[in-house]
C-alpha cells in the first residue's frame, strides 16, 4: 500500500457520502416544498386550495325534551322532516343521509376544532359508491348494503399494489386487498379507522352508519380543522391522493351545500 492511501480513500469516501446527503437532502426538500405549493396554493402550482373549501351545509338535529338533540343508536340522528326536505333536494338516499348527518355531529362532538360537515361526507359517499347504490344495490332499513361493495384488485395493474392485510376477510381475496364497503376502506386502514355508529357491538365497513363514522373519524384525524382550506383539503387528499377526486368531492359538497342551504 502506498503511504497514505487509506487515509485518502477514506477522505474520497467521506466526500462521496457527503455528496449523496446533499443531493438526498435537496431531493427530499424539492418533493416537500413541490407538495407544499400545491397544498398551500403557491404561485406555480396552478391550484388554489381556498378554491376547494366547500360550504358547510346546515342541518336541523331531532330534538328531544327540552330542546337537546338526542341520538337514535349511538349517534345523533337529523330531525324527520328535515332528512326527508333534504333527500329530496339532494337525491341522497334518506337512509344514507341519515348516517352522514349523524357521523359529521359525532365527529364534531368528540373532536370539537374538526369542524366537519356532513355535505362533506356525503360528497366521498357519492364518490366512492353512489351512496351505497353502486351495481343497483341498495341500503337496507338499518344501513346495510344489500350487497358486497367491493373495489378492483390492488394488484398494481392499474392501482396501487397493497398485498392482503385481512386474509381476505372482508375482500374475498387473500392475496390482494381491495377497498370495501359504501366509503370503500382498505382493510388495513378500516382496522385502525373502523368505527360501530349503530351500536349493534360491530365494527362493520358495508353498513353506512359504521362507515360514515369511520369516514368521519378518519378525516378529522391529526387534528385537522376542516372549516379551513388547508384542513379541508389535507383531509380528502390523505382519503385519497388525487387532485382529481379532491375536486370531484368538493364540487359534490359545494352542491349538497347549495341545495340545501348552509350553517356559514
Amino acid at each position: 500500500m502506498v503511504p497514505g492511501s487509506g487515509r485518502r480513500g477514506w477522505f474520497d469516501g467521506s466526500v462521496l457520502r457527503v455528496k449523496r446527503f446533499v443531493v438526498f437532502s435537496l431531493f427530499v426538500a424539492c418533493a416537500s416544498a413541490a407538495f407544499s405549493f400545491w397544498l398551500l396554493g403557491q404561485p406555480g402550482a396552478g391550484t388554489q386550495v381556498s378554491a376547494y373549501l366547500p360550504p358547510r351545509a346546515g342541518v336541523k338535529l331531532q330534538a328531544g325534551p327540552g330542546g337537546i338533540a338526542t341520538a337514535v343508536d349511538v349517534t345523533p340522528s337529523p330531525d324527520a322532516q328535515w332528512l326527508g326536505t333534504a333527500a329530496a333536494q339532494t337525491g341522497i338516499p334518506a337512509r344514507a343521509l341519515r348516517a352522514y348527518v349523524g357521523a359529521a355531529a359525532a365527529a364534531n362532538e368528540s373532536a370539537p376544532t374538526c369542524g366537519i360537515g356532513w355535505n362533506t361526507l356525503a360528497a366521498v359517499g357519492f364518490v366512492e359508491s353512489a351512496h351505497g347504490t353502486y351495481g343497483g344495490g341498495s341500503l337496507s332499513a338499518t344501513g346495510q348494503a344489500s350487497g358486497p361493495i367491493v373495489g378492483p384488485s390492488l394488484n398494481g395493474a392499474g392501482f396501487a399494489a397493497i398485498a392482503d392485510t385481512d386474509g381476505g376477510a372482508l375482500d374475498g381475496d387473500a392475496s390482494w386487498d381491495h377497498a370495501v364497503g359504501p366509503m370503500q376502506f382498505i382493510p388495513s386502514t378500516w382496522r385502525i379507522a373502523g368505527r360501530d355508529g349503530n351500536g349493534d357491538g360491530t365494527a362493520d365497513p358495508f353498513n353506512i352508519d359504521d362507515a360514515a363514522l369511520g369516514a368521519a373519524t378518519y378525516l378529522c384525524g391529526r387534528g385537522r380543522d376542516l372549516s379551513t382550506a388547508q384542513g379541508w383539503t389535507a383531509a380528502i387528499y390523505a382519503y385519497n391522493q388525487s387532485s382529481a377526486y379532491i375536486r370531484q368531492v368538493s364540487s359534490q359538497a359545494t352542491e349538497y351545500a347549495a341545495k340545501t342551504g348552509t350553517s356559514r
